[in-house]
């Protein structure tokens, strides 16, 4: 089988994909839920897979075209051979690097989406055994961190395998999926796990405008529009957290692989040295017990991504035992298959002040 995709006449949707565009939207405009264009949903009707194109934002279900078709029995073949979806589609739309999880769900409606409250318990390592109480009376199960594509499909099916009631997953470093018939089952099921998944986040310090202005007055700097996201510079557990390493894909994808943290002064010479010989700067600085300053040019996804950080790393004790991704797991984030997707530039550039 090559590595094309090659699907018969799919009819059209009509307003079969009403009640699936409504739904995304409303989970696409929760930021708890979804950040930018991450998470997906799908729908099996008639043989055909309807599912979220990759790179598309949820939030804007109902006003753009989002959803490709695909023929489901092909798809399975296909991931059934160990094969990727394929390369080679007949629409602009490329479909979501997580189809073939959707496609090996046997639920007629999927949810995939990166639930801040979700991906606090599924960074760490005893997120099963804090969960079991939790969850207790639901179909779930706890899927070890896998790579987007293949390797999570094949996970999924044998959770499906042997239990194949399972109707909501935990995804380890990477979130939640909950199944459905419809799609007024799966919001419904969606919203009962996450008000049994939700975690008060802890309270931070406020930041310190003095020392923020001194670097914001250099071109370019900009105090961030949500407060929020001064945590990530005010709170020393955020920062501890954050300088350990990569908790889940989008973090390296979006925001680059070493979050810039640095202390008052550093933070102030390397702005000022990086103005001064046009250096490339990060997108954004957190600085520490003071706040964090954003680039002008942060884009939409990265700002989103940013801010679901922050809500995360409030939302872990300081006390947990965190499981991060290993080397090789985020070299495959940032180099394996995107199915299309283009995500924004990485915040791979850090200043230095010497």
């Amino acid at each position: 089988m090559k590595n094309t995709f090659h699907r018969r006449a799919l009819p059209a949707s009509g307003q079969a994909l009403d009640p699936l565009r409504d739904l995304s939207a409303r989970i696409g405009n929760d930021p708890l839920l979804i950040q930018a264009a991450n998470g997906n949903t799908s729908i099996k009707l008639d043989g055909v897979l309807w599912i979220k194109a990759s790179g598309k934002w949820l939030a804007r279900a109902t006003r753009e075209r989002m959803f490709v078709p695909l023929d489901l029995a092909e798809i399975r073949d296909r991931v059934r051979a160990g094969m990727e979806i394929g390369t080679n589609f007949p629409d602009d739309l490329r479909p979501s690097i997580e189809t073939a999880m959707h496609a090996v769900l046997p639920h007629r409606v999927v949810i995939h989406v990166h639930s801040v409250n979700a991906i606090a318990w599924a960074v760490r390592v005893d997120g099963p055994s804090q969960l079991k109480e939790r969850l207790t009376g639901l179909r779930w199960r706890w899927i070890p961190y896998a790579a987007s594509g293949l390797p999570l499909a094949g996970e999924i099916a044998k959770a499906t395998a042997d239990e194949p009631k399972t109707d909501v997953f935990i995804l380890g470093n990477h979130g939640l999926v909950v199944c459905g018939e419809d799609c007024a089952a799966a919001e419904g099921l969606l919203r009962r796990v996450e008000r049994r998944l939700r975690i008060v986040p802890r309270r931070f310090p406020k930041p310190d405008i003095t020392v923020l202005s001194m670097i914001s007055r250099f071109p370019r700097w900009r105090f961030p529009d949500v407060e929020l996201l001064h945590a990530l510079g005010t709170d020393a557990v955020s920062r501890k957290i954050l300088k350990t390493g990569v908790l889940y894909p989008c973090q390296a994808i979006f925001l680059g692989t070493a979050i810039p943290i640095w202390p008052p002064a550093a933070a102030l010479a390397g702005v000022a040295k990086s103005t001064r010989e046009g250096a490339k700067t990060p997108r954004f600085v957190a600085v520490e017990r003071c706040g964090v300053l954003v680039d002008e040019g942060m884009t939409g996804a990265e700002r989103a991504t940013l801010l679901g950080l922050a809500q995360v790393t409030l939302r872990t004790e300081e006390s947990a035992l965190l499981r991060y991704l290993h080397r090789a797991e985020v070299l495959s984030v940032l180099t394996g298959p995107s199915y299309g997707q283009q995500p924004a530039a990485a915040n791979g550039s850090a200043f230095t002040s010497s």
